[in-house]
């Protein structure tokens, strides 16, 4: 097979659905193959998100309402989490206002990653007001109940 041939073999290949052509005469032999780019698939198109409606909330920081109302000392909490009164629902709470309190002893729970944790006080005291209400999310240094120190 010329050159010539072969070039007209190839446009003739280009140009048809064939995919793969070999030919064999005596000692020549050619084999021509074509890949056809795999066809992208078509985009899939999604619905628009709808834009969040604005929801007017006043928010009030309750650490500073807290520190502004608050006239004494505090016990606050030692971590993140959620507050709870009592040792399960339904149980009478740990302390009640106008109870006397020792250091060390146990004046609520701080669920954090699905473990409770007992809080102590910091200091011997009396309860004067509960800051917090049960199962109340706390933050860091928060004011837990509102003391007078003994």
């Amino acid at each position: 097979m010329t050159r010539d041939e072969i070039k007209e073999l190839m446009t003739f290949f280009d140009e048809t659905n064939i995919n793969r052509i070999k030919i064999k005469d005596k000692e020549f032999e050619i084999e021509l193959e074509k890949y056809e780019p795999e066809a992208a698939p078509a985009p899939v198109v999604c619905p628009p998100v709808p834009a969040p409606t604005p929801i007017n909330v006043n928010v009030v920081n309750e650490k500073s309402a807290s520190s502004q109302s608050l006239s004494g000392d505090t016990l606050t909490s030692p971590m993140v989490g959620t507050f709870y009164v009592a040792p399960s629902p339904g149980a009478a709470s740990f302390v009640k206002v106008g109870q006397t309190v020792r250091k060390g002893d146990c004046i609520g729970i701080i669920e954090a990653m699905k473990i409770m944790n007992e809080i102590e006080a910091e200091y011997d005291c009396r309860i004067i007001k509960a800051l917090v209400a049960d199962g109340q999310p706390v933050e860091f240094g928060m004011a837990l109940y509102e003391v007078e120190k003994i």
